[in-house]
Parts: C-alpha cells; structure tokens; sequence
C-alpha cells in the first residue's frame, strides 16, 4: 500500500504540531516535579477528561475489540464494559478522596494509611511492580498493535515500527512531561476520533461489504451482533456476561480501571483544580469511554468478518506477516488498506495519535512512580527538584526501550488483557475497602498481591491449570478459573488482616483527619479518639456514600442505555432504540439532581 502526498503531509504536520507543543511546555514542566508530573494541579475537568478518553484511545484497543467481536461477537465486550461500574463507583465515591489526600502519587497513599516498614516496603515495591514491570507490559501491548499496523499498511519491519514511533513519542514525553501529555492530548482525541469515525463509515459501505443494511443482514455476522449474550448459551453467558457483571468489576486490578481508582487515572484528578474537577473529568471520561466510542471500531470488526472470514484469508492477503503475528486482531489493521488517499492519512495521523496518547501518558506516570516512591524515597532522600526531573526524563527512555524490546516478542492483544486480568484477580476489593474499613492494613495488601500473582503464574504455567480447569477433563470448568484466583486470593488476604496486627491509632486518626471518609467502617476509630479527648471528625462533613452509590447506579444506566441505544440505532431497530433513549434521557434528569446533593456535601 502507497502513501499520497496528501496522506503525508497530514501526517508531517500532525508530527510537527505534536512535537512543537512538548518543546513550548518542555521550560515550565522542567521546573520543579510537580510542574513534571502533575502540572501544578490546576488542570480543568474538560481538559483532563479529554487526556483521559485520548490516553485509553491506545493502538492496542481497536485491536482488541476487533479480536474480541470476530472471536465472540459483540457481547464479549462485556470482559471490558463491566468495568463501567468500577469507573463510575470512582467517579461518584473515590474522586473527591484522591483530590483530599494531596498526595503526588497514588502509591504515597500507602504511607498515609498505613504505617512502618511494611507501607514503605509497600510503596517501593510497587513503584517497580507496577511503575515498571506492569506498566511495560502494558506499553509492549500498545507497541504491538503499532508493529502489526505498520507491518499490514505499510509494509514496515517490526523493529522499524518501534523505532519511528517511539522515538518521537519519548521525545515530547520527556521534553513536555505532563502538561506535554495533556495539552497534546487535546489534539489527538480530536484526531483519533475523526480517524475512527471515518474509517468506520467508509468501510462499511465499501463494495465488498455493501453498506449497513447487508452488512447486518450478511451470515457471517448474524450471529454476532447481539449485545447481551445468548441466554441459552450457557458457557457464552458466564463467561462473557455474568463473570464481568457479577465479579469482575470488583474483584480485578486492571490498568485504568483500578477499583477504587489509581494509575493514570488518579494521577489526573491529582492535577484537577480541585474535588468537583476531578470529579467531572472522570465522568466525562466513562461517558465517552464506554457509551460512544466503541461503536466505530465494532463496526470495523464486524465489516471485516465479510472481507476476512478467518485468519487464513488474512495471512492470504498480506503473506509478508510472520506467523507468531497473526491473530484475529490484524483484521482491523487489514481493514484500513482499503481506505482512499486523504482519509487514509487522517486515519494514519489517527493511529499514531492513539499510540503516542497512550505511550506518553504511561511512560509520565509510570516515571512519576519511579521518581517518587522508589528513587526519593531509596536512593536519595534529599533529591534536588533538579535530580528528580533529570531521573524522570530519564527513566522515561529506559521505559521505552524495555517495552519496545518487549513488544517484539508478543503475539496478540486479548492474550495481554487476559495475562493482566488475572494476575490482579481478587486484589480489587481491597482498593474499595481500604478507604471505608480501619481493619485493613499494609499485610493485608501485600498477601493479596502475592496470592494473587503466585496463584495466576502456577494456573498458566504449569499442569495445575489444565487438570484444574479444562471443558471436559478438568476438575472444574475452565471458566471457574477466574472466580477461583479471586475467591482463593480474597480468602488469604481476609485471613492475613485478621492475624495481624491493625494500623497504629496514630496513622488511622491521621488519615481520617486528612481524607474524612466517614461511614461505619471508621465508627470505632472516631469513638476512640473522642474517649482520649480527641476530635478527628469535621462537624459539618456528612457522609455522601449512599448518594454516591446512588449516583453510581443512576450513571451506569444512563451510559449502558445510551450505548445501547446506539447500538440499536446502528442496527436499525428503531423501536429498541427508542425506548432505549428515552430511558437514557430519565436517568440523565434524576443524576444531574443525585449529582446536585452530592456537590453540596463537598465542602
């Protein structure tokens, strides 16, 4: 496939405008850590919600959803739509907790709940754990899907691939820092939508798909559009549906959906201006994240099972990809050949603003965790503002190099997500109780996350998993592998806080004083105080749990009937949709009232 003229210079001018932003911002964010890492936090809602629909906008995600809706039609979104729930609990409950703690990383909220050796040891270890390790499995699974994209359209080796797109993007990343990453993102959602959209529209009116109406009604994809699975299907229905909905939201630590709130996420409501900044950004993200966006990729998806039936049609087309890179995730890429010159390099500049949205804001906070919790608080305590930006430029390349290495021996991107899934199963519930219950302690966490990681390396590694569980030979069937790392995982940790020792008096009262989480959870904690004379709890600070809740329930049905109603909408089912809306419209009337009660209990 052959780049026009047109094709290039939107993307020349989309690299400059790119590059020109990260040397503009690179003066002011190079001039203290918190101007590097959070951007002084006095960033809008608007803003940063658009950085964090732009950073989840990865090259990795049309791949992954094109893998799953030729794998399990478009039901097996669920995996990742019943995360929803999980990003409007912290929307409406942890948002305005994470902008009181003031902390300049997530992970220092372990030495303000925590206390001694343990939340230090805590801290550091994940800064690595997470900040390296974690975060560069994540950035290789972005890496790849760029690998195959270059590879299908434009013929690119792989190592060619991580080098013309890594080097720019780690060029403004450790020029621009986190101002550099939310200004250009900015610019890239625009781009990045503009590219789906109108990729999706031209694909599926090509001639070898014929439009919406054939495309529907063709029988390769018949039996793929349902967005609730079949319920007579009982494997599908469990495993697809009923797992997502039932367990997994809570119970999974996953990279951008953290129970609770974490990562990158916390990382922009710790820049917002302040509690109802926060609070918006993240809204505005799970609206667009999960109502509207996925659409232009199922679509793609499902316009490629006409054009590429299965794997072997696609490798019979581009004959030139090695065989350890062939998954039904390239069809996305496959699709894009098709598209004409001008439209084809907005959807270029599209991709690469995906891939480097995602890439910078990654290598940012996976380095604010480096510079933070591990180099100031390890290797040099006294750190200079100097040092610690002249160690988070440079830790910036070095996450870069070692994704790019890594990206180069994957295969496919719904192998990642289900490697990441279940390492963090059964570790969430800890994140949405430690705000809420005083008994949780740092030993309760670390056995978590070592159970949980042991348990999943044991269950892919080794013959436990088969025999345990397998369709027909195993013990149990293999989609009870999920439910047990969690139920197994939340066993050892439960067990583990009961048999240690709780946080000191002075630790809990100090948090509470700082962050005022109220609740039940904390009762025995403030009684406490007052009988020692001491008063931890504000007078005027109501506890906005239940209305948060509430909130929750109302924004979840809002967002799944609009994106169901988009569905529908697409689909052709006029009535479906109809009702559909108008429930959307209700429930968006009755949380903008919940919201309004909520916001006066935020002092």
């Amino acid at each position: 496939m052959e780049l026009s003229t047109l094709d290039y210079s939107f993307i020349i001018v989309f690299f400059t405008i790119v590059l020109g932003i990260g040397f503009y911002v690179s003066k002011k964010s190079g001039k203290d850590s918190s101007e590097f890492f959070l951007s002084g936090r006095t960033m809008p809602w608007w803003l940063l919600g658009l950085s964090m629909v732009a950073t989840t906008f990865s090259t990795d995600t049309p791949n992954l959803v094109t893998d799953i809706v030729r794998t399990n039609g478009v039901s097996g979104n669920w995996v990742w739509w019943a995360f929803l729930i999980t990003g409007l609990l912290t929307v409406f409950v942890y948002a305005k907790l994470w902008r009181r703690s003031n902390v300049n990383t997530d992970l220092e909220f372990y030495e303000m709940r925590y206390g001694g050796k343990p939340a230090s040891f805590l801290r550091k270890f994940r800064a690595i754990y997470l900040g390296a390790l974690f975060n560069i499995i994540t950035m290789a699974s972005v890496t790849l899907a760029a690998i195959k994209i270059g590879g299908i359209m434009l013929g690119l080796e792989p190592w060619e691939t991580v080098v013309g797109a890594g080097l720019i993007t780690v060029t403004f990343s450790a020029l621009g820092g986190f101002k550099g990453v939310v200004y250009t993102d900015f610019l890239l959602f625009f781009v990045a939508m503009a590219g789906a959209i109108g990729a999706a529209y031209y694909l599926v009116n090509i001639p070898e798909v014929g439009g919406i109406e054939a495309l529907m009604a063709h029988e390769n994809v018949m039996n793929k559009l349902d967005i609730v699975p079949d319920f007579s299907n009982r494997k599908a229905l469990i495993t697809l549906f009923i797992i997502p909905l039932a367990v997994q939201w809570w119970s999974s630590w996953y990279p951008g959906a953290e129970p609770g709130g974490g990562g990158y996420i916390a990382q922009r409501m710790l820049a917002a201006k302040d509690e109802n900044h926060a609070i918006g950004a993240t809204f505005f993200f799970n609206i667009m994240h999960y109502a509207l966006r996925p659409w232009p990729w199922i679509l793609v998806a499902l316009a490629s099972l006409v054009v590429y039936p299965d794997i072997a049609s696609i490798h019979e087309a581009f004959p030139n990809i090695a065989e350890d890179k062939l998954g039904q995730d390239l069809a996305y890429s496959a699709m894009l050949t098709k598209l004409p010159s001008g439209l084809l390099g907005v959807v270029l500049a599209s991709l690469i603003a995906a891939y480097m949205s995602t890439i910078s804001t990654q290598l940012n906070w996976g380095s604010s965790y480096i510079v933070f919790d591990f180099y100031k608080q390890q290797v040099n305590p006294n750190a200079t503002e100097k040092q610690m930006v002249a160690v988070g430029r440079i830790s910036t390349v070095v996450l870069m190099v070692l994704s790019a290495g890594l990206a180069l021996a994957l295969e496919n991107a719904l192998q990642i997500f289900d490697i990441l899934l279940t390492f963090g199963a059964g570790t969430g519930l800890i994140f949405i109780l430690r705000w809420f219950w005083w008994r949780i302690n740092a030993w309760s966490e670390i056995t978590a996350m070592f159970a949980s990681g042991i348990i999943s390396i044991l269950l892919k590694t080794t013959a436990l998993g088969p025999l345990l569980f397998a369709e027909t030979t195993g013990v149990f069937p293999d989609w009870a592998e999920y439910p047990f790392v969690v139920v197994l995982t939340t066993t050892i940790w439960l067990t583990a806080t009961f048999m240690t020792q709780p946080e000191s008096k002075d630790t809990l009262r100090s948090f509470y004083k700082r962050i005022q989480p109220g609740g039940p959870g904390w009762a025995k904690v403030v009684d406490e105080a007052e009988v020692d004379g001491e008063v931890i709890k504000k007078e005027n600070e109501k506890w906005s749990v239940p209305q948060g809740i509430t909130a929750m329930v109302l924004g979840c049905v809002l967002i799944y009937t609009i994106m169901f109603a988009t569905g529908y909408w697409i689909y052709g089912r006029t009535e479906s949709a109809l009702w559909l809306t108008g429930i959307a419209v209700v429930s968006g009337i009755l949380l903008i009232r919940a919201w309004g009660k909520m916001k006066e209990n935020i002092l």
